[in-house]
């Protein structure tokens, strides 16, 4: 009877999980395989030839390689942003004060985060780069050259993710035992010391997930992107995601899209492998 009640209580999650996770996950294969344009109920079944003709589209390379350098951004400037800043507040007061500061990007939608930089930030008349060149520095219009696109729209992003890094990490530190830190402490451990032997050894499990997910979501990542380039100029911020969006909805080869859609979740398998690897490593040492 018990074991029964317990199925019972599972069954919300698991008819939920089917219908948001494992369906859409199956549709997706099935129509990476196809020639569906998303409208019709007519679609036939053409093998590898979206993956073959993906293969040969320049496109969609620099869509990964763009994909990349956007991992390695996201990999290292929000994370020694939050977890320096997270340091810095471990033993501050009012430090509720500065992490609802600091997260309040996180909580905005990123509609309201783009309009502010590109108004604000970026804009050449109004805004910092056009004050900039009004007082003789040339500051090029940051989104529409191909150099500095990519990083730019980066910017932007990484300015809304990093309090939420902070906060993260900032929870993990405060979980580090008292005795730990005074025992560090009476036996002459400097602030950086402590920070390496004490307080990341016990964070570590944190600060790897976050590592993890960051990649994940760098992947997966499209709003920003879209609501700032759409892509452009000339592909230099294309993403796997914002090139599937483009099939899907502007060429109606859905197919293709899903196609692009399976390469996304294989990048985040592999992150999603190499957490569990490390973490079955963790536990066994």
């Amino acid at each position: 009877m018990k074991r029964r009640r317990d199925y019972l209580l599972l069954l919300p999650a698991f008819v939920l999980s089917m219908a948001v996770v494992f369906i859409p996950g199956v549709m997706t294969i099935f129509a990476s395989f196809t020639d569906w344009n998303g409208v019709s109920m007519n679609f036939h079944f053409i093998g590898l030839r979206n993956f073959s003709e993906l293969f040969g589209d320049k496109i969609f390379w620099r869509a990964i390689y763009d994909n990349v350098r956007w991992v390695a951004l996201f990999l290292t400037i929000p994370v020694v942003i939050g977890l320096l800043t997270s340091v810095l507040l471990l033993n501050r007061r009012h430090k509720g004060l500065y992490q609802m500061l600091f997260l309040f990007p996180y909580v905005l939608a990123p509609v309201t985060n783009v309009a502010v930089w590109q108004n604000i930030i970026y804009n050449p008349i109004f805004g910092l780069v056009g004050y900039l060149n009004r007082q003789g520095f040339h500051v090029p219009s940051l989104l529409s050259d191909m150099k500095t696109a990519l990083y730019a729209v980066a910017a932007t992003d990484i300015w809304h993710y990093w309090g939420f890094l902070m906060v993260v990490y900032l929870a993990s530190l405060r979980q580090t035992p008292e005795d730990q830190v005074e025992a560090a402490k009476v036996e002459g451990c400097n602030g950086w010391q402590l920070f390496r032997y004490v307080y990341f050894p016990n964070m570590l499990p944190t600060f790897k997930l976050m590592m993890i997910m960051s990649v994940i979501n760098s992947f997966l990542t499209y709003d920003y992107v879209y609501l700032m380039t759409s892509g452009g100029p000339a592909h230099s911020t294309e993403m796997l995601s914002t090139y599937a969006y483009t099939f899907a909805f502007a060429s109606l080869q859905v197919g293709k899209a899903a196609a692009i859609a399976l390469f996304m979740s294989f990048f985040g398998l592999i992150a999603s492998f190499v957490y569990i690897h490390l973490s079955q490593n963790e536990i066994m040492s």
